[in-house]
C-alpha cells in the first residue's frame, strides 16, 4: 500500500464526510511546486485556491514568521494590541481603493471578513436587506451560505438560511445575460420584492470564484455604484479571490475605475497564513460600536507578520504585472487550443490578469454543461503531475491560479501538461479518463 493509500484509508476512519478533498496527501512545497508522501512531484495552478499568490513558503514571509514567533504568538488584539495588526491596518488603508480616508479590522477567514462587512453596512445604514448575485461565493457560514449563490456544495440541505438576503442575476456573456439584463432584473427585485430603500449593501466579487471566473463588466459595476448612490446603499466589494494582485491590479475592482465602500479580503492577503480583512471608508467602518467587532484569534501576531511580507513582496517583485504577463500567457496557450479542429468543447476562456478560467461544453451551439469532461480534465492532470480546480454554477469550468511567483519553466511545464490532459479528456472513450 502506498502512503497515500494509506493515508486515505485513515481519513475515511476519522475525518467527517462533508469535508471533501482530493488524493493528493502533500508532504513538502515551495513556491509553485507540491511534492506528496509518495514523492510525487505535481505543479500547482491552484495555489491553496488563490492562497499562495506568492508561492508556497516565500523566504520573506518565512523568515516574517520566524522572527514573529520569536516575540510572541498570540496575546488577543482586545486584550494586548500589537503593531503589526496597526501598520497593517495602516498599508491596507492606503492601498484600498475607495478614494477616501479608511479604517481596516482585521479577522480570520473570507467568510468572516464578508460577515463582519455586512455587520457594519447594517450599523451604518440601520438597514436590513442585502442583495448578491446570481453565482456568488461568499462563505459557507449561515449568512455566507444565504449570499451564495450557488447550491451545490454549498447550500443542499443546510437551510434555512438568515432572512433579508436577496439575490440578483449577475452578467454572463458567454450564457447571454447583458449588463441590462441583470440591471433590469435587479429593478424587478426592487419593485417585487424589497424596497431599495430597506437594502443595506450590496456586494459582489469583480470576477466570481465559485461562479465560474465570471468578470463583473465595467458598465455593470458602474450602475451599480449608480444605484448605490441613489438609494444610500452600501457597495461591497468582495475580493477574497481576486484581491492581492491577482487580477494584474491589487484588487479586482480597480480594473473598472469603480469605487466600493466597503473591501473584503483574504487568501492571498497573508501568503497561507489564516487572516482576514474588511477596509473601507471611515464614516461607514467606524459606524460599530467599540466590542461589537473582532474576535479572540482576529488578527494573529503571526499571519500579521506574513501579510506585512506579502505586501512587500507584491510591491518588490511586481507581482501586479506578473499577474497581467502570467494571464497572457495562459490566455494565449488556451486560445490557441481552443481554435483548433477538435478542440470545441472548450467553449469559452475568461478571466483577469492570472485568473483564467475555461468552460467545458457539449457543443458551441447549444452551450450544455459538459461537467463530466470537466473531472476527466482535472483527473487527467492530477494524473499526470498537475494540480487543478473545477468550479462553476454547472460544474463545467476549469480554473488556473498559478502563484504569481510561479518560474517561467514551470509555467510552461503545467500549460504543456494542461493542453496534453485536455487531449486525453476529450479523446478518451466516457468513463476511461485517468481517477
Amino acid at each position: 500500500m502506498t502512503a497515500s493509500a494509506d493515508l486515505h484509508s485513515r481519513q475515511k476512519a476519522a475525518v467527517a464526510g462533508g469535508v471533501g478533498t482530493r488524493s493528493i496527501f502533500a508532504q513538502r512545497a515551495q513556491n509553485a511546486e507540491l511534492w506528496d508522501v509518495d514523492g510525487k512531484r505535481f505543479i500547482d495552478f491552484a495555489a491553496g485556491i488563490a492562497v499562495n499568490n506568492t508561492g508556497h513558503r516565500h523566504p520573506k514571509v518565512m523568515r516574517a514568521v520566524a522572527a514573529q514567533a520569536e516575540q510572541f504568538t498570540h496575546t488577543c488584539f482586545h486584550v494586548a494590541p500589537y503593531e503589526g495588526y496597526v501598520k497593517l491596518a495602516e498599508r491596507l488603508n492606503g492601498i484600498a481603493p475607495t478614494g477616501t480616508e479608511n479604517r481596516t479590522m482585521l479577522v480570520t477567514t473570507g467568510a468572516e471578513a464578508v460577515e463582519n462587512a455586512i455587520k457594519i453596512a447594517r450599523a451604518y445604514t440601520k438597514r436590513p436587506g442585502i442583495v448578491a448575485f446570481s453565482g456568488a461565493f461568499h462563505g459557507r457560514t449561515m449568512l455566507g451560505m444565504a449570499l451564495t449563490g450557488k447550491v451545490m456544495p454549498y447550500k443542499k440541505n443546510f437551510g434555512p438560511f438568515p432572512a433579508d438576503v436577496y439575490h440578483a442575476p449577475f452578467p454572463n456573456q458567454f450564457l447571454g445575460i447583458s449588463t441590462e439584463e441583470a440591471i433590469a432584473g435587479l429593478e424587478r427585485l426592487f419593485a417585487a420584492d424589497i424596497d431599495p430603500e430597506r437594502i443595506a449593501a450590496f456586494i459582489l466579487e469583480p470576477v466570481q470564484g465559485e461562479g465560474g471566473f465570471n468578470v463583473a463588466p465595467k458598465e455593470f459595476l458602474v450602475r451599480l455604484r449608480e444605484l448605490a448612490d441613489n438609494y444610500g446603499i452600501v457597495l461591497i466589494a468582495d475580493e477574497v479571490q481576486a484581491g492581492m494582485a491577482r487580477t494584474g491590479k491589487m484588487f479586482g475592482f480597480e480594473h473598472a475605475g469603480v469605487k466600493p465602500d466597503l473591501v473584503t479580503m483574504a487568501k492571498g492577503l497573508a501568503g497561507g497564513f489564516p487572516l482576514s480583512a474588511v477596509t473601507g471608508r471611515v464614516e461607514i467602518m467606524n459606524a460599530a460600536h467599540p466590542g461589537g467587532l473582532g474576535g479572540t484569534y482576529a488578527g494573529n501576531p503571526l499571519s500579521v507578520a506574513a501579510a506585512n511580507a506579502v505586501l512587500d513582496v507584491i510591491e518588490d517583485e511586481r507581482l501586479c504585472q506578473r499577474a497581467a504577463e502570467i494571464g497572457r500567457c495562459i490566455t494565449d496557450r488556451l486560445t490557441s487550443l481552443a481554435s483548433r479542429q477538435g478542440m470545441e468543447r472548450i467553449g469559452d476562456v475568461r478571466g483577469l490578469g492570472a485568473m483564467i478560467a475555461f468552460e467545458l461544453v457539449e457543443d458551441r451551439q447549444t452551450k450544455t454543461a459538459a461537467p463530466a469532461i470537466t473531472n476527466g480534465i482535472v483527473a487527467e492532470a492530477e494524473a499526470r503531475g498537475l494540480i487543478l480546480l473545477s468550479c462553476g454554477t454547472r460544474l463545467n469550468v476549469v480554473r488556473l491560479l498559478p502563484p504569481l511567483t510561479i518560474e517561467w519553466d514551470v509555467l510552461s511545464e503545467g500549460l504543456d501538461i494542461l493542453e496534453a490532459s485536455i487531449e486525453a479528456a476529450l479523446s478518451a472513450p466516457s468513463g476511461s479518463v485517468a481517477v
